[in-house]
């Protein structure tokens, strides 16, 4: 049996964006298994993704050594791989892939890319699974990028039925807000977080264009900003999936997601779910498909998100809760 590898540094986002690319993979080489090397806080990702057999963990962002290496090296080399596909620009990664003997190694092409044998331009400019789709090329795969999609386990699923339940939620009438916070953009020095004022005006005019449910989605990372946004606007409902299939599974009932970046949002286009994002240091047209007609980006000009003006995304609001308007691609 053939294995392929696939080498994805990068948050829970990246790994979702990925997925077309391995999608496209698994119909080139049904018989084949496809692992995948992921950080520690992207493992969970691959519960909705069908086309992967294995996730196997690497912290790239760590201050490795050489016994880290030597590590990634043997357990590489396990695995007998016949093809690797790697998204980290690292010398030392496309290394260990040609000391493994791997026949195939695919990446972008750069001043470092001396171990891959199979190389493609990296363009940064176009919607990013396209960008990744690009390193299947050297392949003879040329079929179109497939769209976002996912697959969410049965148990999730019962899981996010029984919350809508206590919340008294009914499918496709509720709108689910998403703050952005991550402690790992922060440290980037990257803002993704719209500020709670912002959001209570937000709120507030939403139930005057149609009074039904709003319901903070809250992560790990979002509790003070929850806690802020609850002191302000008492009426809303949270819901804090413990998971990721729980969490795609609570955003697939939802009428309008409205978020900044974040994973969430990619959960929900993944779905279909007619959905506004917020972008200020990161490109929206990167991160929502091209001609997409129910997911929309309002990127602040000044790449500080917390100058979106909230009547901007008012606007946005209430095309999408307007009946005609207001149906899912």
């Amino acid at each position: 049996m053939m294995r392929i590898l696939a080498i994805v540094p990068g948050g829970i986002r990246d790994q979702i964006l990925f997925f077309p690319t391995l999608e496209s993979l698994k119909k080139k080489y049904p018989k084949a298994a496809i692992d995948v090397i992921v950080e520690p806080r992207s493992k969970n990702s691959y519960t909705i993704c069908p086309y992967v057999q294995e996730v196997l963990v690497f912290d790239f962002q760590d201050q490795n050594g050489l016994a880290d290496y030597l590590n990634l090296l043997g357990m590489i080399k396990d695995r007998e791989y016949e093809l690797a596909i790697t998204l980290e620009d690292d010398w030392i990664i496309s290394f260990l892939l040609w000391l493994d003997g791997i026949p195939t190694r695919v990446g972008y092409k750069s001043k470092t890319s001396w171990f891959l044998n199979c190389t493609v331009p990296k363009k940064t400019e176009q919607y990013l699974p396209y960008t990744y789709h690009d390193l299947l090329k050297p392949l003879h795969i040329t079929t179109p990028c497939p769209p976002l999609s996912i697959h969410i386990p049965q148990e999730d699923i019962n899981w996010a039925t029984a919350e809508k339940n206590r919340l008294n939620l009914k499918d496709g009438n509720y709108i689910l807000i998403h703050g952005g916070a991550s402690v790992v953009t922060a440290s980037q020095g990257i803002n993704k977080i719209y500020p709670v004022p912002k959001w209570q005006r937000i709120i507030d005019e939403t139930q005057k264009i149609q009074a039904i449910p709003v319901v903070l989605l809250c992560g790990p990372d979002d509790v003070d900003w929850t806690k802020e946004l609850i002191s302000l606007c008492p009426q809303v409902k949270v819901v804090a999936p413990p998971s990721i299939g729980k969490l795609a599974a609570i955003i697939g009932g939802a009428k309008l997601m409205v978020c900044t970046d974040s994973a969430p949002m990619q959960l929900a286009i993944a779905q279909k779910v007619p959905t506004i994002g917020l972008f200020g240091p990161t490109q929206a047209s990167q991160l929502i498909p091209p001609g997409c007609d129910y997911a929309v980006g309002i990127q602040s000009l000044s790449q500080d998100i917390t100058d979106i003006v909230p009547d901007q995304i008012l606007e946005k609001i209430r095309q999408f809760l307007t009946p005609q308007e207001a149906v899912r691609g």
